[in-house]
């Protein structure tokens, strides 16, 4: 079992952060004390780049306990992601960049930075005594947490697991009550419940999802993991126009036009929480992210009619489709070992009770969710928190751990687009396969 650390305090470090949890209302946040050696770095700066998020947020507010902790001073830098993205490409690419530490959302830039070699591999650090405490086990992360971080060609450990977004359905249980049904366990009772739901002169509709281009690509794959198939096989070879990737196609075809409110070829993520938050609506399937909104009554007009259920079963299997960020060294630093303790202070279990509780990020880390004392001081509802748990085990890559995942997006999303107005599934993905394909094999070539 590859093994990270936990982090470890001193007892007034412990007593200070305690003190600082509580008076953040952090419910049950006490690190555990490790035999780490945070001060061996004191006197260290290390430069820190962030994507602009509310993970990034967290990590820049709280750094000045890492500081006190390490005696390490942190200078970071949080951008826009697209900026943040230019800027990483340049920087890296040059050899020479300003920066120890990087933000990474691993659904874009995984491969990207894997065959551009720019990450350290950490696996020599976690096993490292005076590094990484071994009670810290990676069987704590969610299995699409593993497959991030691990380069599957090397099986160098990059980027740490730092956030994950797990797609899961929204679901009105009021509208569900009303036409005596439970919530589906299968895409065929999906199907079902979401037709008998749909009443066009009431203007309620069964379900809703993102149809628009680019941004409706993670719905489509997320269905074609319950068919048991990825986009992609690990030799490389597309999967996109094979059995599963139309079956899936379908299934997305018959959902968004005989049971989605009209003009949802236009809707991405916001456009259909706008409906379901309205009441009209009895399942919106979209990453857990999206939920804090739903509980908002300046918002909402379903707080406390939500049902936050995991993806049902395919034909194949249950899978929750997956994506997240991480955190990791640059090959190009030369301060690793005290850029590998302040990510190893970024994934911690007192950083990611306070994502989780603030609402700012979900932890891949199962002994965060699991937590009852970290429970207690989330806002949002047990059926969220439960619906994380249970997505976490069985998490799956839901995009390509390709470079032009972009492409990928707006390929595929075009011919997804199409089904919409009636485009036959088989036809529409082989095109958009065939059209993708020198793409991806121009992107491995380069």
């Amino acid at each position: 079992m590859t093994e990270l650390g936990n982090i470890g305090l001193t007892r007034r470090q412990v007593l200070a952060a305690s003190a600082a949890a509580a008076g953040l209302g952090m419910a049950g946040v006490r690190p555990a004390h490790a035999e780490v050696n945070w001060r061996k770095f004191a006197g260290t700066t290390l430069e820190v780049n962030l994507i602009t998020s509310p993970r990034g947020e967290t990590l820049q507010r709280n750094q000045k306990e890492f500081e006190e902790l390490t005696g390490i001073k942190v200078n970071s830098e949080m951008m826009p992601e697209q900026q943040q993205r230019q800027k990483a490409v340049i920087e890296l690419t040059s050899g020479k960049p300003s920066f120890d530490v990087i933000h990474i959302s691993y659904h874009v830039q995984k491969r990207q930075f894997e065959k551009g070699g720019w990450l350290a591999d950490l696996g020599p650090y976690l096993k490292d005594p005076t590094l990484s405490e071994p009670s810290f086990v990676l069987s704590d992360f969610a299995e699409a947490g593993i497959s991030f971080a691990r380069d599957a060609r090397t099986g160098a450990i990059g980027a740490l697991p730092l956030s994950v977004d797990y797609w899961i359905v929204y679901w009105n249980k009021e509208l569900f009550e009303k036409k005596n049904l439970t919530y589906p366990q299968t895409f065929e009772e999906m199907v079902a419940a979401a037709e008998a739901l749909t009443d066009p002169k009431t203007q309620t509709y069964g379900f809703v999802a993102r149809g628009q281009k680019n941004a409706n690509v993670p719905v489509w794959t997320s269905f074609m993991l319950g068919y048991g198939s990825s986009t992609i096989d690990p030799a490389g070879k597309l999967l996109t126009d094979g059995p599963a990737a139309i079956e899936a196609a379908k299934l997305y075809q018959r959902l968004m036009t005989t049971s989605a409110p009209p003009g949802v070829a236009g809707f991405n993520w916001a456009e259909s929480q706008s409906a379901f938050l309205q009441g009209r609506i009895g399942m919106w399937f979209d990453g857990l992210g999206f939920a804090p909104p739903l509980e908002n009554p300046e918002k909402s007009r379903v707080v406390g009619k939500v049902g936050y259920g995991v993806m049902p079963k395919g034909p194949a299997t249950r899978a929750a489709g997956t994506t997240g960020d991480g955190i990791g060294v640059t090959a190009a630093s030369t301060k690793k070992e005290a850029a590998y303790l302040y990510c190893q202070w970024a994934i911690s279990k007192t950083i990611g009770a306070r994502m989780l509780q603030s609402g700012s990020g979900v932890p891949f880390r199962a002994s965060i969710v699991d937590d009852p004392e970290v429970r207690k001081g989330v806002k949002m509802p047990a059926a969220w928190l439960d619906a994380i748990v249970q997505s976490g085990k069985i998490s799956q890559l839901s995009l390509p751990v390709v470079i032009p995942v972009t492409e990928f997006r707006d390929i595929m999303g075009v011919a997804l687009t199409n089904l919409l107005s009636g485009g036959d599934p088989a036809a529409e993905l082989k095109r958009a396969t065939e059209e993708f394909r020198p793409i991806l094999d121009r992107s491995e070539r380069g």
